[in-house]
């Protein structure tokens, strides 16, 4: 009796460990609706409505078109998607990443926020650090104007800036704090570049259209 009792108490472990969801390396949207998304994980097509879960344990909060963003939650944690960026951070052993592909004209853009109000910026390595005007400093709500101030020069001649440290900047799957950035007194540039006040904290790999940034450990 006691040996029937341990193999059901195995058998129960078993059954356990093949039916728990597995990590997700990657996610992306593939095709995105009211109330519904169609998910790349890993490469595997996920169709969710908001509450269903997918295999891999992603959970569907929400899906809009009028903003062309998904809010996933996996362990117990809710991250927003946005379409055309591949977010690589839910496995715990991997380092965070996003992965993105060039518009029309070659440039990279990416959908990201600062101090935790969204914005979507230009990559742009010859910039030293991340770079704003006023106007969206203000939407942002940064007291831009107690920082350090400077003259610059931009498209349309010299500009008075203020150099500043955002508490939060995150981009795909990849957090960093503490990020130098300059305001420009101005409506230049007209989206937010990310500069190498970031960028040089990540890996960047390119392939053609395709642009990976992977966070340092």
């Amino acid at each position: 009796m006691h040996r029937i009792f341990l193999k059901i108490i195995f058998l129960i472990v078993g059954m356990v460990a093949v039916s728990a969801p597995r990590a997700a390396d990657t996610v992306s949207i593939y095709a995105l609706f009211n109330g519904k998304a169609i998910l790349l994980v890993d490469g595997s097509r996920r169709v969710l409505k908001a509450g269903d879960e997918s295999p891999e344990g992603i959970r569907l909060i929400s899906a809009s078109t009028e903003t062309d963003e998904a809010v996933i939650e996996i362990n117990g944690k809710r991250s927003i998607l946005k379409l055309g960026v591949v977010v690589s951070s839910f496995n715990n052993s991997a380092p965070a990443s996003a992965t993105l592909w060039a518009g029309d004209r070659g440039f990279f853009h990416a959908d990201g926020s600062i101090n935790g109000v969204a914005v979507t910026f230009l990559i742009d390595t010859g910039a030293n650090t991340i770079a704003m005007n006023s106007a969206t400093a203000r939407r942002i709500g940064l007291a831009y104007e107690k920082g350090q101030a400077g003259i610059a020069t931009t498209a349309s001649g010299y500009a008075k800036i203020y150099r500043l440290t955002l508490d939060l900047v995150k981009v795909g799957g990849i957090e960093l704090r503490n990020i130098e950035a300059g305001v420009i007194d101005g409506p230049q540039p007209e989206t937010p570049l990310l500069g190498m006040s970031f960028l040089g904290r990540l890996e960047m790999r390119r392939d053609g259209d395709k642009m990976e940034l992977i966070k340092k450990y």
